[in-house]
């Protein structure tokens, strides 16, 4: 059987990965393709997509084709797993007489530097996803794909045009409230540092207001307030929040990061406007129209 592997954070995938899956299933002579997802390491906190959520993405795209095979073996072992140890797997467990390793072009030049390189290209024959005009030896199989987009790119900076049709949906609102709720717990996390008291947290999202997350914390004081309204400037400087508006009034501090508002307020003051209740009035109404309609 000849085989070709091709693995990849896929975090999430992308229409590069696709040009590279379709050019390498009519460029390549082989049996089947094996998409192999890389694992996350388990012992630090990312909100990117879990090892079982990207390869349902992939099952989603490729299960129709049927020379793919999604192979989940790096996923289960929960730790990075070098090339290396993933071909001598499917060695071990498939009659197999030829192995194509798919790469990028910006990997090619650091390849000595893999793990058993030597022992790794005696076992297979690298083939190469062209990127970027990089230039490579003209001997290699080549994939002329020249994607200008990455996983890492898509992350930070959502466009779904990059993704592909059927999945692109559910990735947009998995990335979008993961990123959310990091932002969340950072805010979060600098208000009760700084002692602010009573911090709530309300999701809007979808319940028609102008914003889709709004938190709240009491302040021991005006002075109290103006600190913690410094203390969320530099504490979001790191990850560049856009502070939209501000309204710093004594009793009442009010934070516009676009689609996030923070209300710092003194203790009178949200007694007595009860912001909680209007919130979870708006969204008792919203509920309540879903539920006529």
């Amino acid at each position: 059987m000849r085989v070709a592997i091709f693995g990849g954070s896929f975090d999430p995938p992308h229409l590069g990965h696709q040009k590279i899956i379709v050019s390498a299933l009519d460029t390549l002579h082989i049996d089947k393709l094996f998409l192999v997802p890389t694992s996350l390491n388990p012992f630090k906190e990312k909100f990117f997509a879990t090892g079982e959520q990207r390869i349902a993405w992939l099952k989603k795209l490729f299960s129709h084709y049927k020379k793919i095979e999604i192979l989940d073996y790096e996923i289960k072992q929960e730790r990075a797993v070098p090339s290396i140890e993933t071909v001598r797997y499917l060695l071990n467990h498939y009659d197999i007489e030829k192995v194509y390793l798919i790469i990028g072009a910006d990997n090619y030049g650091s390849l000595d530097q893999w793990n058993h390189y030597k022992e790794l290209s005696s076992l297979v024959e690298f083939v190469v996803a062209t990127r970027d005009e990089i230039a490579l030896p003209k001997n290699l199989i080549k994939l002329s794909i020249n994607a200008k987009m990455s996983s890492s790119k898509l992350r930070s900076n959502m466009n779904t045009s990059f993704i592909p049709k059927p999945i692109a949906f559910e990735i947009n609102e998995y990335y979008t409230r993961n990123i959310m709720k990091k932002r969340i717990k950072h805010i979060v996390e600098i208000l009760d540092d700084k002692k602010a008291e009573d911090i709530q947290v309300f999701d809007m999202h979808g319940k028609d207001y102008f914003v889709d997350t709004v938190i709240i914390a009491t302040a021991m004081g005006a002075r109290h307030s103006l600190s913690l309204l410094d203390d969320l400037k530099k504490g979001l400087k790191d990850p560049k929040e856009s502070f939209l508006h501000i309204d710093d009034e004594n009793e009442w501090v009010v934070i516009d990061l676009g689609d996030i508002l923070i209300h710092i307020m003194s203790a009178a003051y949200r007694s007595k406007y009860n912001l909680e209740e209007f919130l979870a009035e708006r969204e008792r109404e919203m509920q309540r129209i879903k539920t006529e309609m």
